[in-house]
């Protein structure tokens, strides 16, 4: 089932102190974000007004990744870190491949439950929920998972972690939660990761942007291209591997500048 935030603003929305997800939200043109949340995401766009075009690349990345495992046979989804509901969600694409493909959505964002009626229009009965839970805790977050009884762990799953493991610090042991994720899946199962990274942009913009998440509910943590390959270890990569995410099987020839945008992307099969 969904829950539902209420009525009004719950308190534990924390209106005034930015958050990741909403600020994901503004960068995309979106309208469920705070004050406190655009003017953090437009500090952010002072220092790298990269940011807006990095978001939507991620959103193409998401879009054909997701479609790929869909045709690849999986037809269920786990996706961590979704953020504010928006045109071309995971259950979208994969519906689309996949007519009755099933998700959960999690995340430890309350906007994100207030927002879930609204997710759920034209899904299918009971083929999408969504619940709230942190991907630091990832043994009780896959309680809950269960708990929800929408998916089937004895087959295959499309686990979606898009743009959500660089708001994790190394302290809070991200490989770790990857790795519990990944051991309560069955073999055939997919990894869908997206992850920011600081390999193109001087150290003084990094710095810039990394002090405004500093100040939000969530750091930026961004990774080289090989500590982001250290995710996808003991899995399978599909091609072409680890990339730039608008590289990433394309659908339409890339921009210049495709190669240096500041988020990787790949897609891999549990053997």
């Amino acid at each position: 089932m969904w829950e539902s935030g209420g009525a009004g603003i719950p308190a534990d929305l924390r209106p005034d102190v930015p958050h990741p997800a909403r600020m994901y939200d503004y960068y995309l043109g979106g309208k469920d974000n705070f004050p406190s949340d655009r003017a953090a995401a437009e500090k952010a766009l002072a220092a790298n007004p990269e940011f807006r075009s990095t978001a939507r690349a991620n959103r193409g990345f998401l879009t054909r990744a997701v479609r790929c495992v869909a045709e690849l046979g999986i037809d269920q989804f786990l996706d961590i870190g979704t953020g504010i509901p928006t045109a071309g969600n995971t259950h979208e694409i994969a519906q689309a491949a996949r007519p009755g493909a099933r998700t959960v959505y999690v995340d430890n964002d309350p906007i994100v439950l207030s927002h879930a009626r609204a997710l759920m229009a034209g899904s299918g009965p009971g083929h999408t929920t969504v619940i709230r839970a942190d991907l630091r805790e990832p043994a009780a977050l896959l309680d809950a998972v269960r708990a929800a009884d929408l998916l089937d762990f004895s087959r295959p799953v499309g686990l979606v972690l898009a743009a959500v493991l660089h708001f994790l610090r190394d302290e809070d042991q991200p490989h770790q939660a990857l790795a519990t994720l990944l051991d309560a899946l069955p073999s055939g199962s997919h990894l869908v990761l997206s992850h920011g990274t600081a390999d193109f942009i001087p150290a003084e913009i990094r710095d810039r942007v990394t002090g405004v998440y500093d100040k939000a509910t969530a750091p930026l943590v961004g990774r080289s291209r090989e500590e982001v390959r250290a995710f996808f270890d003991g899995l399978d990569l599909l091609d072409p591997g680890v990339t730039t995410v608008p590289l990433w099987r394309p659908d339409t020839t890339p921009a210049p500048g495709a190669d240096r945008v500041s988020m990787y992307g790949a897609v891999a099969r549990k053997p």
